[in-house]
């Protein structure tokens, strides 16, 4: 049971995505639903976890996978119904684990009843004020307003049936909100207290930096966009967390706002975490920085002096729903992560062996770095991205609107494999339709019902290591220090408590700094010495 004294609990958390649709199937249908995953929250309390973030559940076309939002104030019935919703939320609080859910602020879907209304109503009704509606340039009107390029690939305009365009910075199915109007911030608002008069204890907010716009509209060149940039980190963006931290901290316990911000600029990026904004926000750099020691050792610098000044905690996080898994991007020779660069990086030649050795280092890495830790749902099975899915299959705008070039994300989304019985690898129960995607046939020998009884498996590592992390008082939140190893190409930090963490990402076996006690190594040591690509957890002596 949840205790609600415990204070800032976002700064230290273990926090689990959810995708619902391919978590687990509770109804057979071959689309994972809140009553498959009220059926694993066990597994989830077993693993050792303090929060589920829950991508969205919310009735949608699934234009995008649920991030093309028709009614931010129920529940897709493909997943169940509000009073599932809940439930479950009930069910996992006495389990000891808090709720965050998505919400999409950027933009809505086409389906959503604001904008069947602007459509409804035409040029120059209130309807369309909500949006970014403009007529075209040219004789006719037949070139879009600006030269704008969606995120997911071609122009960021469609042109309605009375010649008017509006704007989508993603998919055409997903208008852009306009957060210049009072009714829009207004209605967020309500929509926060919706949440969290249910029991949420959390919001994670999609493309976070993107909600306000240049109101000229003005072209840009992408390869060098202008300060403040037309559509992403405006100053102006800042005055709605503000408001929404108002109401976040009006609630006992105070709920938590967590940013998607993708931004280069680290200065820039503190600005969503001071005290009056988000609590805490992504950690994309670390997301994407590649195995190697001195970029890694890098990038934690790098973080932990950009959130020092304003005082929040940092977030680790090695995949989510957009990026290809651990697993297999560990296992290439280009080991970085990054979104421009996913179609020349598909199905390229993938060590498996080499990136889960690598993937179980780094789960040790990343669960004993300072802060709050998330963890993709998947990952803690050691599954590989599903890099050879049909055509047919495939349904990610990305697939669809860079004409089939960019494989898209589908791969990182396919269904768990949970046992050898029931219908597909278990996510389905027994006699169940196929899932939504494809499962490899080879994922019968990663399903979480066999991974639990072997002492090596990816998935006994991580319940390990969440057990020693919350039994550790000094882990989570707090400070930590590098310590002074002779190798080159090993990262290794102390935390209080006399704990360390050593990470080799040499070409050899190194040796360990003095210690007294092994907590927990990501493989096996070779004759006391710490092999390649291997991660170990040390009781060293106190200073």
């Amino acid at each position: 049971m949840l205790d609600d004294d415990t204070r800032d609990w976002w700064r230290h958390a273990a926090i689990y995505q959810v995708y619902p649709r391919s978590f687990a199937d509770g109804d057979g249908d071959g689309v994972g639903d809140l009553a498959g995953i009220r059926a694993r929250l066990g597994y989830l309390h077993d693993l050792g976890i303090d929060a589920i973030w829950f991508s969205p559940w919310f009735p949608s076309p699934m234009a995008d996978a649920g991030y093309d939002v028709a009614d931010y104030r129920d529940i897709d019935p493909v997943f169940g119904t509000l009073a599932e919703a809940e439930q479950l939320i009930a069910e996992a609080r006495r389990l000891g684990i808090r709720t965050i859910i998505d919400i999409v602020p950027n933009h809505c879907s086409d389906r959503h009843a604001w904008f069947q209304q602007a459509l409804a109503e035409g040029p120059g009704s209130p309807a369309r004020e909500l949006f970014w509606f403009r007529p075209g340039r040219g004789e006719h009107g037949e070139l879009p307003p600006n030269d704008w390029q969606s995120i997911f690939g071609g122009r960021a305009w469609t042109r309605v049936r009375d010649g008017e365009w509006y704007l989508h910075l993603f998919a055409a199915e997903q208008p852009d909100l306009n957060w210049d109007h009072p009714r829009v911030r207004a209605e967020f608002e309500d929509i926060l207290r919706f949440w969290f008069d249910r029991g949420v204890d959390g919001i994670r907010i999609d493309s976070a930096a993107m909600c306000a716009k240049d109101p000229y509209l003005a072209d840009f060149d992408p390869a060098a966009p202008p300060e403040p940039h037309p559509y992403s980190d405006r100053d102006e963006v800042h005055d709605i967390y503000r408001a929404w931290r108002q109401i976040a901290d009006s609630y006992e316990p105070k709920r938590a706002l967590i940013g998607e911000v993708w931004l280069g600029d680290t200065e820039r990026f503190a600005r969503y975490l001071r005290s009056d904004e988000m609590h805490t926000a992504f950690n994309f750099d670390f997301l994407g920085c590649p195995w190697d020691a001195k970029a890694l050792r890098g990038c934690v610098d790098a973080t932990l002096a950009s959130h020092a000044p304003v005082g929040a905690p940092s977030t680790w996080v090695l995949a989510n729903h957009d990026v290809t898994r651990t697993v297999t991007r560990y296992g290439r020779a280009d080991t970085g992560f990054e979104h421009a660069l996913r179609q020349a990086r598909h199905q390229v030649h993938t060590d498996i062996p080499t990136g889960t050795r690598r993937a179980r280092a780094a789960a040790l890495l990343t669960l004993a770095l300072p802060g709050a830790v998330y963890l993709y749902q998947g990952e803690e099975l050691g599954l590989p991205e599903v890099e050879d899915l049909p055509d047919h299959a495939r349904q990610d705008p990305f697939f669809f609107r860079t004409q089939k070039t960019d494989p898209g994300r589908d791969g990182c989304r396919v269904p768990l494999p949970w046992s050898k019985t029931g219908a597909n690898h278990g996510f389905s129960p027994a006699g169940g339709a196929p899932a939504w995607l494809p499962q490899p046939t080879e994922w019968a020998e990663l399903t979480a019902d066999d991974q639990a009884g072997d002492p090596d498996s990816m998935l006994t590592l991580y319940r390990t290591a969440f057990a020693v992390r919350g039994a550790e008082p000094g882990l989570g939140d707090g400070p930590m220090s590098w310590l002074d190893i002779d190798a080159a190409d090993v990262l290794a930090f102390a935390r209080p408590g006399g704990f360390a963490c050593v990470v080799n990402l040499s070409g050899g076996p190194v040796e360990l700094p003095a210690y007294e006690e092994i907590l927990l190594a990501s493989a096996p040591l070779d004759g006391g010495r710490l092999p390649v690509d291997t991660a170990v957890w040390l009781r060293i002596p106190k200073e």
